[in-house]
C-alpha cells in the first residue's frame, strides 16, 4: 500500500481480482469439519505481541491523495450498510437501501471518474422484521440482504426459536445471516455445544451465507477470541464477525488481528477461505484504511473483496464521503449534508 504504487489509482482499486469475483465459483462455501478439540485446546495467544503488532499497522501503511481516495472507494464496496435500531421503520430501511445503491453523491462520482464502476455497498444488514422491506427496495440491484438472527444480540432465546428465526429470514429473502454465539458455552468450556449450535445454524441457512458473531467485548481474553473463532469455522461459518455493535467494547485491532490469524491458520490446515467482518465502533475513514492494511498484510489481496471481507457499519459511509469531498474540493463538508448512511 505504498503511495508510489501505481496500481492503486482510483479506478483500478475498485476492479475485483478475477479469481474472487462475485459470480466466481472458485470461492466455495465453508463445508465445515469435525470438531478437533485438541486443536482448540492447544490455541495460545501472546497478548503483548498482538498489541505491539496492532500498534504498527496504521503508521506503517499510511496512504495519501489519490491512493487514499482509491482505498476509501474500496471500503465502500466492502460495507454492510447497517441499521439495527429500536426505532427502525420501513421508510428508514428504504432510505438505507437507496444509499446502498448509490453510496456517493453524483458530483463526487463525476469528479472521481468512477461512474462506469457502478459503485455500491456489499450488503444491507437489518433485523428480521425488515427483511421483506429491504428485499423489495434492493430488487434488481444484486445487493444482498443480511439479517441479524438467532436471538440477536444476546443469543439466549431457545435454540429451536433461533433456528426458526434463521429459516424465516431465509424464506423472506435474506441471502446472508448474522448469528450470535452463546457466550456461556465458551465460559463453561463446552466447545461441543458451541460447535453443535453453530452447525445447526449453518444447516438452517441453506444457501444463505452464515456470519458468526463472537461478541468479542464479552469474551474477556484474546485466547477466548481465538478459540471461539476456530470452533465457529470448524462448524461451517462462512465469516467470523467481531461484534453485535451492542457490547461496551466492539471491534478493536488486537481482537481483529487474532481472528484474522486464526483464519490464516484455518486456511493453512484445511485450504478453506473464511471471511472476516469487524463491526461496531468503526466510524472513521482512517480506521477503515487501517483495517484494509491489516487484511492485505495478514491474508493478502483476495481478502480485499466482499466475498471475504466486510465492514459492519452505519456512520462510516458519512465520514468516507466527507474525506472524498475533501479530496475533490479541498474542503470538508458537514456530516448533515450527506444523505442517510
Amino acid at each position: 500500500m505504498a503511495p508510489g504504487d501505481s496500481s492503486l489509482d482510483t479506478a483500478s482499486a475498485l476492479r475485483p481480482v478475477p479469481a474472487v469475483t462475485v459470480a466466481s465459483p472458485a470461492h466455495a462455501r465453508n463445508p465445515g469439519m469435525p470438531l478437533l478439540l485438541d486443536w482448540v485446546r492447544d490455541v495460545r495467544v501472546n497478548r503483548s505481541a498482538v498489541e505491539r503488532r496492532a500498534a504498527t499497522i496504521g503508521p506503517r501503511r499510511g496512504v495519501k491523495k489519490q491512493w487514499q481516495a482509491a482505498w476509501l472507494l474500496r471500503a465502500i464496496r466492502l460495507m454492510d450498510l447497517t441499521t439495527l435500531q429500536g426505532d427502525d421503520t420501513p421508510g428508514r430501511v428504504q432510505r438505507l437501501c437507496a444509499k446502498a445503491r448509490r453510496p456517493l453523491e453524483q458530483h463526487l462520482v463525476d469528479a472521481l471518474g468512477v461512474g462506469s464502476l457502478e459503485l455500491r455497498t456489499a450488503a444491507v444488514c437489518v433485523y428480521h422484521e425488515m427483511v421483506p422491506v429491504a428485499v423489495e427496495a434492493l430488487a434488481g440491484s444484486g445487493i444482498p440482504v443480511a439479517a441479524v438472527s438467532a436471538g440477536f444480540p444476546a443469543g439466549l432465546s431457545p435454540l429451536r426459536e433461533r433456528i426458526r428465526e434463521i429459516e424465516a429470514s431465509v424464506a423472506a429473502g435474506a441471502q446472508e445471516i448474522d448469528i450470535v454465539i452463546t457466550r456461556a458455552h465458551l465460559f463453561t468450556g463446552n466447545w461441543q455445544a458451541m460447535y453443535d449450535e453453530v452447525k445447526a445454524f449453518r444447516e438452517a441457512c441453506g444457501d444463505a451465507h452464515l456470519k458468526a458473531i463472537l461478541a468479542t467485548g464479552d469474551l474477556r481474553v484474546l485466547r477466548n477470541v481465538a478459540r471461539a473463532s476456530l470452533v465457529c469455522m470448524m462448524a461451517g461459518a462462512d465469516f467470523i464477525k467481531t461484534s453485535t455493535g451492542k457490547e461496551s467494547t466492539n471491534a478493536t485491532l488486537p481482537v481483529s488481528l487474532v481472528m484474522v490469524r486464526m483464519i490464516r491458520e484455518f486456511l493453512e490446515r484445511t485450504g478453506v477461505q473464511i471471511g472476516f467482518k469487524p463491526a461496531g465502533g468503526i466510524g472513521q475513514a482512517k480506521q477503515a484504511l487501517v483495517y484494509l492494511a491489516m487484511m492485505k498484510d495478514e491474508l493478502g489481496r483476495p481478502w480485499l473483496e466482499p466475498e471475504l471481507f466486510r465492514f459492519g457499519a452505519s456512520s462510516l459511509l458519512t465520514d468516507i464521503e466527507r474525506q472524498l469531498e475533501h479530496h475533490v474540493t479541498g474542503r470538508y463538508s458537514a456530516g448533515y449534508r450527506h444523505p442517510l448512511a
